[in-house]
């Protein structure tokens, strides 16, 4: 469970006891729901959605289940349990036609919580710290001739899509309505890559910018998806090189920095540099939204980096999320990838 806080009820459990932690966004079976006496007390339309709620003040964070005798710690209980993933149902305007660009062009992307994983990021490393956007993940990715496919050098995709390799086509009148479509064009995405990274992609290296396109959830930032004009995006990492090779990178901090800048594309918001305490983390999670400059709402959180680019056995890349308390009470929020 790492650092995320369950309440259970008083003489359910001892100390030392094995259980298997239900996180939020767990949709149970009905078997369940009624075996742990939670019949109409969980979230969605049919109340069985887990979605953290507070208890005499204090955040939880998800269910705890006691462990089945032939259970052993760190066994993946979920198909057992026949617990399920919550998927939001996609809005139209995230839809489109998309094709087959393979896994060999489409980067799989997430980001855990550091609350799961405490002490990856030690105290004093250097870090930066960025505002984490509620909106829907965006990847533009601009080929070289050895990737070019059917439909030109541009590959444009959403999260879920890109980690089944699936883009969506970039030309055709019937993604002229897409939000990511639109998104790449209006800031220019593709063109910016062309023109920062004409050696590389001459050199048969591919590269990626990666960011947030906002205005769609309900957190909006005073963005909207209405007319071109009003879209927002929030880069947060440029990826460079083939994807599964050796010498491919995210660019670190300083380097990020600069070419957003020189593409003049918006980065999101640098919250944090300097040394890592749980304190500052904990300090810079909570509060306004600080990508309208007008704190129009409450901030999702933060996204947690070193300065310097490393990797972790247990994680992979190390970049991990931190999520505001207010952000996961609001009422009515939206959830789309």
């Amino acid at each position: 469970m790492g650092d995320y806080l369950s309440i259970v009820r008083k003489g359910a459990f001892t100390s030392g006891d094995l259980v298997a932690y239900i996180p939020e966004q767990s949709i149970l079976p009905d078997s369940l729901i009624s075996e742990m006496g939670l019949d109409g007390m969980l979230a969605g339309k049919a109340k069985n959605r887990v979605k953290p709620i507070r208890l005499r003040g204090v955040l939880s964070q998800g269910l705890c289940y006691p462990a089945l005798a032939d259970w052993e710690e760190g066994q993946v209980v979920t198909e057992s349990l026949g617990i399920t993933k919550y998927s939001p149902p996609i809005p139209a305007h995230l839809e489109g036609e998309v094709f087959p660009a393979g896994l060999d062009r489409c980067i799989r992307y997430d980001i855990e919580n550091i609350k799961r994983y405490p002490g990856i990021i030690k105290d004093g490393e250097d870090v930066v710290m960025t505002e984490k956007i509620h909106g829907t993940w965006l990847m533009v990715g601009v080929m070289p001739p050895s990737l070019y496919h059917e439909y030109g050098d541009v590959v444009l995709s959403s999260k879920g899509m890109s980690a089944q390799g699936l883009a969506l086509i970039p030309d055709t009148e019937a993604n002229d309505t897409n939000l990511y479509v639109r998104v790449a064009r209006h800031f220019d995405i593709p063109g910016k890559i062309r023109s920062m990274y004409s050696e590389a992609l001459h050199n048969d290296i591919p590269v990626y910018v990666i960011g947030e396109a906002y205005g769609v959830q309900d957190l909006k930032y005073g963005a909207s998806p209405a007319q071109d004009d009003t879209l927002g995006f929030g880069a947060f990492d440029i990826f460079y090189g083939k994807i599964g090779s050796p010498s491919s990178m995210y660019l670190n901090d300083a380097d990020l920095d600069r070419d957003l800048k020189e593409m003049a594309l918006e980065r999101c918001p640098v919250l944090y540099r300097g040394p890592f305490t749980s304190e500052i983390l904990a300090m810079h999670t909570n509060g306004k939204e600080s990508v309208s400059g007008e704190s129009l709402h409450v901030r999702e959180g933060l996204v947690v980096r070193p300065i310097t680019e490393r990797r972790n056995t247990e994680i992979g890349r190390v970049q991990l999320k931190s999520v505001s308390e207010k952000y996961l009470m609001r009422k009515d929020g939206t959830e789309f990838n």
